[in-house]
């Protein structure tokens, strides 16, 4: 950006097309992570540990206390604009595979960009040796929309201005927990404290995979402007909560509300009084809640199904079926247990209880016998 451009102006209006440009988006996005931080900082959402992504750790060594405002702001347009100033002809490649296997393709002129899931992999460099693996490796493959190859070996020409422009900001130990993007584990005391650092932050991987886990949370909340990172994070940890704060195709307050409610069902604590407006409390109706039950009441296990409009069926797992109004389908009802089908307590996978795919099949065949389609063809 070869002028001083309103950060507010473009992110909102964008008038001179200059917000994908490489010198605009990392302060933009900067920007964006950090206010909706401190939004949520007013609604009493805290933080127990922080885990960024490439420009998403410099938000989060802000918000954490490693820079002031001003000190953090200065390291990002430093970084963005040294990036921007740099040649063109980079490419960035994202590879569904492990980094193991994708480290032997690599050579002088790319490296690993970001080890973002367990089988997720971005790598970025020279076009050219990007193309020749792209056309090499068998599994899944996407190219990123960027203007350089942003963390690898094209860097280096603006890593020494990068370090001389941070060299004069001050640096605080951080007052919550963050992981390294360059290790994947919790920082150390010291290590983001250097202009060293965010200089090899500019060049190394981002290992966000290692990251997640490393965080040991059960929720995660992503504080950006869209879910991408959520999608990672669920390759590294299967049971975990992921829940992102905004999504890019839908409404951006009603997303945030509505993250703040997941939230709060997982015991995290929410200043209500905060989110809404104000607004007077009502008691709850002081006499007892009465109970009117509106299903047929019909019991499957004695074979009273004609009262409820079903046909019984004589078969050891099926015990009724029904046509839906209109025709257009049957349901099939039964009941699967281990009291009914003590059998099932045999058939388990890691410890659980699983009903085999021959008991599935043979479900799905008597129901297509019933319907005189008494050939199974596919099982999903």
């Amino acid at each position: 950006i070869d002028r001083l451009l309103p950060i507010r102006e473009v992110m909102f209006n964008d008038p001179d097309g200059v917000l994908n440009e490489t010198g605009m988006t990392q302060p933009a996005l900067f920007a964006f992570e950090v206010a909706l931080y401190r939004l949520l900082e007013s609604f009493g959402v805290r933080a127990d540990v922080l885990v960024g992504h490439s420009i998403g750790e410099i938000a989060a060594a802000h918000v954490a206390g490693v820079f002031s405002l001003a000190d953090a702001c200065a390291l990002v347009a430093a970084r963005a604009r040294l990036m921007q100033a740099l040649p063109t002809g980079g490419a960035m490649l994202a590879i569904a595979a492990p980094e193991a296997e994708v480290v032997p393709l690599l050579g002088d002129r790319v490296g690993i960009a970001a080890v973002n899931g367990p089988a997720a992999v971005v790598i970025s460099g020279d076009e050219e040796v990007i193309t020749q693996i792209e056309e090499r490796v068998s599994v899944r493959t996407r190219r990123l929309r960027v203007s350089h190859a942003f963390h690898s070996p094209l860097m280096e020409p603006m890593l020494a201005s990068f370090e001389e422009a941070i060299s004069g900001l001050t640096y605080h130990e951080p007052t919550v927990a963050i992981v390294s993007n360059l290790t994947g584990r919790l920082a150390e005391p010291g290590q983001l404290t250097t202009p060293g650092y965010w200089v090899e932050h500019v060049r190394q991987a981002v290992r966000f995979a290692d990251g997640v886990t490393a965080a040991e949370a059960d929720c995660f909340l992503e504080v950006g402007p869209d879910g991408v990172l959520t999608g990672l994070a669920q390759q590294s940890i299967a049971d975990g909560v992921f829940i992102p704060a905004t999504r890019k195709d839908r409404d951006e307050a009603r997303a945030l509300v509505e993250a703040l409610g997941r939230l709060y069902t997982q015991g995290i604590a929410v200043d209500w009084t905060a989110v809404l407006a104000p607004a007077a409390h009502v008691d709850l109706p002081t006499y007892s809640f009465q109970h009117q039950r509106y299903w047929v009441p019909a019991s499957l296990e004695s074979g009273d199904v004609d009262a409820a409009g079903l046909g019984a069926i004589e078969h050891p797992l099926w015990s009724a079926m029904t046509e839906v109004a209109g025709g257009a389908s049957v349901i099939f009802t039964g009941r699967l247990s281990l009291t009914s089908q003590p059998w099932l307590a045999d058939h388990q996978v890691n410890g659980r209880v699983v009903v085999p795919g021959a008991a599935l099949v043979e479900l799905a065949v008597r129901a297509g016998h019933e319907l005189d389609c008494p050939q199974l063809r596919e099982l999903t």
